[in-house]
């Protein structure tokens, strides 16, 4: 028997039952599909992540209190308050720095935020005019804040657009008040939209002068965080380290390993977030695998039914002569184009489920040619596995025993 006749006979076979095959084949598109859209969406968190990052400078330094690794500076174990604005004026001031172009001082809180009826929980950030060259924003109208706001800690607030939408509804936020902490403030500027999600968000923030925030807002005599721009990607490590000694050297420690701050570059938390997102789509693609596995037993299941309901003819077919080769090439052909079929279907569905996903959310639609490739190995791959057993039990039937069977 050719095998093209083979492939024709078993398409006939699995269009006598329409229903029982499309719910065998039920499992394996809902298997493919869930495969193909959870790989997607845990492709499109790991771009979105990355372009929130990214879109903070590719070039940027963050020195924070506390010790974790910090490239060429390993710190242990430290507190939460050891950086002074001193710090950050001897970093733009030391001779022994010779590869940072800006530094931006900071500190931030979350906070709530009110202008009449409307409040909103949103990060305040202590900032100096050099925060705009450090994170790469801009301001859409209005301006940022002076050195003059900072010098006379000035009750005046830049505010990104979330804010405007939250406490405005989209109107012109220039020359009108919100409250922080209980004192008023007057909005002088809005940044253009960053984009985000979340804690992550750029644009759910408020910008008050570094001296403000620290005196007036929330009492404190330290920073959060210190900002540096290296003058290009290729110095990060030894900006990373000509920061870190001068840092030991002001706070009197001899010892990198127990510095009490901490040096992160855009590429560490690249890195930190690529292994998380990872380890997020693994899980995801993980589960969607457990739906190709029970789609694979119900492929089994309905073939062993098509075996027993067939014994007599399989009986007919192997008295005349049919090898056991062919009876089991017919049963795997039927399982795999069961799998095949359902492959492509899932796989049509998952891309338009990722697509569905990708616009709903406003995050980027990522399509792995990778995981459709898979989709299509497994998906065969499903169809000789659980098709075999089956195939196989169907040869292995006496002749004589089959004919006899009711």
């Amino acid at each position: 028997m050719e095998y093209t006749e083979i492939i024709t006979e078993s398409f006939g076979t699995l269009t006598i039952n329409k229903l029982r095959t499309g719910l065998a084949a039920l499992g394996i598109v809902i298997g493919i599909g869930s495969v193909i859209a959870l790989i997607s969406l845990g492709q499109a968190t790991e771009q979105s992540v990355q372009n929130q990052i990214q879109a903070l400078g590719s070039n940027l330094l963050t020195v924070i209190p506390g010790a974790q690794n910090s490239g060429g500076v390993r710190g242990a174990a430290g507190g939460g308050t050891t950086l002074t604005l001193d710090d950050a004026k001897a970093i733009q001031s030391s001779s022994q720095i010779t590869t940072i172009t800006n530094v931006s001082p900071e500190f931030s809180r979350r906070t709530q935020v009110t202008t009449g009826k409307n409040n909103t929980n949103t990060q305040v950030i202590g900032a100096t005019p050099t925060y705009l060259q450090v994170h790469k924003a801009s301001i859409g109208q209005g301006a940022f804040i002076t050195q003059k706001d900072v010098d006379g800690m000035t009750k005046v607030a830049v505010v990104g657009p979330q804010v405007v939408s939250d406490l405005f509804d989209n109107s012109d936020p220039i020359g009108q008040t919100i409250r922080i902490s209980g004192q008023t403030f007057t909005i002088i500027g809005e940044t253009v939209s960053k984009g985000g999600t979340g804690f992550q968000n750029q644009d759910d923030l408020v910008f008050v002068p570094l001296s403000t925030a620290q005196k007036q807002l929330f009492g404190a005599d330290y920073l959060g965080s210190i900002a540096l721009e290296a003058k290009s990607a290729d110095v990060m490590t030894d900006a990373q380290n000509e920061v870190g000694y001068l840092l030991l050297s002001r706070h009197k420690l001899k010892d990198p390993t127990q510095a009490d701050f901490s040096i992160f570059s855009q590429q560490d938390i690249l890195n930190t977030a690529a292994s998380a997102t990872g380890t997020f789509t693994t899980l995801l693609s993980g589960i969607a695998a457990i739906s190709l596995l029970v789609g694979g037993i119900g492929i089994m299941n309905i073939m062993l039914v098509t075996v027993t309901e067939r014994t007599r003819e399989i009986g007919l077919r192997k008295a005349l002569g049919a090898k056991k080769r062919i009876i089991i090439t017919q049963f795997l052909i039927e399982a795999i184009i069961l799998t095949f079929v359902g492959g492509i279907i899932g796989m049509v569905l998952g891309i338009l489920a990722s697509f569905i996903i990708s616009n709903l959310t406003n995050s980027p639609f990522v399509l792995s040619l990778q995981s459709i490739l898979l989709a299509t190995l497994v998906s065969a791959g499903i169809g000789i596995l659980f098709g075999w057993y089956p195939a196989r039990r169907a040869a292995n039937l006496q002749p004589i025993e089959a004919l006899r069977y009711e």
